[in-house]
């Protein structure tokens, strides 16, 4: 089966993977990559005392570039499970894989608040 993405990038270990979680990464790794030339263009396009056809060429560009290089197009992910729904950024757990291991004891400090 030929590659899905047009660059090839290391499959995370640290969490559950899918075909999502994959698609996150890649999306991850093409941020990283031109973030330094998004935000230099956004900067030039939103300059108004440049001239406007440099502001036009820059906003031209940035248009360009792969949608996948945008902050949007990330979402946090559960490590154990690779659902993006309800993350608990802190732990980065969706709400039902943390209350597992909540209850579990995993989770040292964490307790139920009430019985």
């Amino acid at each position: 089966m030929p590659f899905r993405f047009p660059v090839k990038f290391e499959v995370p270990k640290h969490c559950y993977v899918n075909a999502r979680v994959l698609r996150d990464q890649f999306k991850r790794l093409q941020f990283e990559e031109h973030e330094v030339t998004r935000k230099a263009l956004k900067y030039i396009s939103r300059n108004t005392e440049l001239p406007s056809k440099v502001r036009l060429e820059a906003q031209l560009q940035l248009t360009s570039m792969p949608k996948y290089t945008s902050y949007n197009q990330i979402r946090d992910r559960c490590v154990a499970t690779g659902n993006a729904k309800s993350v608990i950024t802190d732990f980065k757990l969706n709400r039902t894989a943390f209350r597992e291991r909540a209850r579990a004891g995993v989770l040292p400090g964490v307790q139920k608040a009430s019985w």
